[in-house]
């Protein structure tokens, strides 16, 4: 089965590739309207809305689970229901496939509420209760965005028609444009992740890591930067904008610091992704739309194939992710750790790789941009921290000696995983430059004073030199002191978002819960309800009782006025 998704797949990824060539050389844009069901005067229609931007992100997400199919060949071999979770996956692909050429809100909720359900079904696919956890934090938040959704919905009846797409230019300043635009950015906001729905990525990383690969990289969490680029007209033109900005900001700044102080290899890169969402969320909501597609383009490439060869380290290392029982990589997973090195220079825009071209327009853009000197800062930083913990990285996993156990056998000899990260490998080094010729019609020129053009050169090689420093044994060992110990906790754990989210959520509602339990369940309406009516009439059924068993005169009087009473009662009827 796994061989049959992956032709299939992969064909259909290379006929939309050329399909979107096609439509973007000519300017095109196609919007297909299907009559499903015709009823005397009512229609129900289904709507598709193809451009170059639907097409080609269609045939990255297509190019990328057609690999990552290929992949799970081999890494979940050993599992007896693998067409289960192949079937999973294409469940997962169509529900995006849908969501990215809707241009009509219906439509889009199938496809969104598609991803939310079968996520849960992927990240709980290793039954296990910390599985069940991050299953039910990943479902519960975005829920909120999903009720955000069906509200925004419900106010597109003022419209008359749910294909939003009609109606963004003419009524971007009404006030109906602006509610549902707010309710589309929170809907946004809880499937990309971002301040304060922050918590459940990190913890969906409990899902296989072929899952985790394709959800990060091209699906789930991009779904809510996709929609919002469809949106972008809203952002840009209210106050909306500049409310993004400054939460998208906070949200890069907040997973740069927190990948700094973890020690799961799967959650670094998770909090990796979290960062590039900050970004492409911060520039889209400055209004460079196609900057902000660009970037989710390249980021896609190089963080699938990430998250292949961290796949391919645990799978090698028996299931352990801890990043300081690593060493010594290099020399017996050379070719891996080759892949492993190029997505993390992609990442930290290493020149003329996939990351490069993206980040660096970005960051000149937001250079000639007006914008404050507290988002300017973000953006740099966030950077530079990028690059820190992408060294960090790479000085625990690939220098020194094995930290674990000896009788570990790493070898780069499982050949279907790295044919799988062989092709998403030539994307991470071309995907770039290619990208950038297609997407934009000229060259950007970008004039700045020497200095600022080379600030962020300055800021990656700067935030380098930080992660191997912060690496040092002598240094991190001052770093867990009593003194550092609370900052390194309140930074670690993405500034207590998930205690917030979890324990923080739960805690007063069970508290209350306990309390009504209490005081009424088991207090009050016991007292005067079941107990106490059962505790007087056994009262008196036991002083009878006495009273009987003691004498008989006295039962033989009572039984004589009940016979009077009765002759009465008989009597006045």
């Amino acid at each position: 089965m796994c061989s049959i998704s992956f032709i299939y797949l992969i064909s259909i990824s290379l006929s939309c590739f050329l399909l979107s060539l096609y439509f973007l050389l000519n300017n095109m844009i196609y919007f297909i309207e299907w009559e499903v069901v015709s009823l005397n005067s009512s229609s129900i229609v289904m709507t598709f809305l193809f451009d170059w931007m639907s097409l080609l992100f269609m045939s990255f997400v297509l190019m990328i689970a057609s690999l990552v199919i290929f992949y799970s060949k081999e890494y979940m071999s050993n599992d007896y229901n693998i067409n289960r979770f192949i079937m999973l996956v294409l469940m997962f692909v169509l529900s995006m496939m849908l969501l990215i050429i809707s241009p009509n809100l219906i439509s889009i909720l199938l496809g969104w509420d598609g991803l939310g359900l079968v996520s849960y079904c992927l990240v709980i696919y290793f039954q296990n209760i910390k599985s069940y956890n991050a299953g039910m934090l990943t479902a519960l938040s975005n829920r909120i965005g999903d009720v955000a959704f069906l509200l925004a919905i419900a106010w597109m009846l003022n419209y008359g028609s749910w294909n939003y797409i009609f109606y963004l230019e003419i009524m971007q300043n009404e006030f109906e444009m602006l509610v549902i635009g707010s309710l589309m950015m929170l809907a946004a906001m809880t499937k990309s992740a971002q301040i304060p729905f922050s918590s459940w990525l990190p913890a969906a990383m409990a899902a296989p890591t072929p899952v985790s690969a394709l959800v990060h990289s091209s699906t789930l969490v991009t779904a809510g930067v996709y929609l919002l680029i469809r949106f972008n007209i809203i952002l840009s033109t209210s106050w909306l904008g500049q409310l993004l900005l400054l939460l998208s900001g906070l949200t890069m700044f907040m997973a740069g610091l927190g990948a700094n102080f973890e020690f799961d290899l799967k959650k670094i890169i998770a909090l990796s992704t979290l960062s590039q969402l900050g970004l492409m969320m911060s520039i889209l909501s400055m209004g460079f739309f196609k900057l902000a597609m660009f970037h989710l383009l390249t980021h896609a490439l190089f963080k699938a194939l990430l998250f292949m060869c961290a796949g391919a380290i645990i799978h090698n290392m028996n299931n352990s992710q801890d990043i300081r029982l690593m060493g010594g990589l290099s020399i017996h997973m050379p070719l891996t750790s080759a892949c492993f090195n190029v997505s993390n220079l992609a990442l930290c825009g290493m020149p003329f790789l996939a990351g490069f071209y993206s980040k660096d327009m970005i960051l000149e853009i937001v250079s000639i941009s007006n914008v404050n000197m507290f988002s300017f800062f973000l953006y740099y930083f966030s950077t530079g921290l990028t690059v820190s913990y992408s060294f960090r990285l790479v000085y625990y996993s690939m220098t020194g000696d094995l930290n674990c156990g000896s009788l570990n056998m790493l070898s780069d000899e499982s050949w279907v995983m790295l044919r799988g990260m062989m092709g998403l490998l030539i994307m991470s080094i071309i995907g770039g430059s290619m990208l950038n010729w297609l997407i934009f019609p000229f060259p950007y020129m970008i004039c700045l004073p020497i200095y600022m053009k080379l600030l962020t050169l300055f800021v990656c090689i700067v935030g380098g030199l930080f992660g191997y420093m912060v690496s040092l044994s002598n240094l991190y060992f001052l770093n867990k002191s009593l003194f550092m110990y609370n900052m390194s906790t309140f930074l670690g754990s993405m500034w207590f978002m998930p205690y917030i989210s979890t324990y923080g959520m739960i805690f007063y509602p069970l508290n209350y819960g306990q309390l009504i339990v209490k005081s009424f369940d088991q207090g009050w309406s016991e007292y005067f309800g079941g107990q106490h009516l059962y505790q007087k009439l056994s009262t008196y059924s036991k002083t009878l009782f006495l009273m009987h068993n003691n004498s008989l005169k006295i039962y033989l009087m009572l039984f004589v006025f009940w016979i009077l009473i009765l002759m009465n009662f008989l009597l006045f009827l």
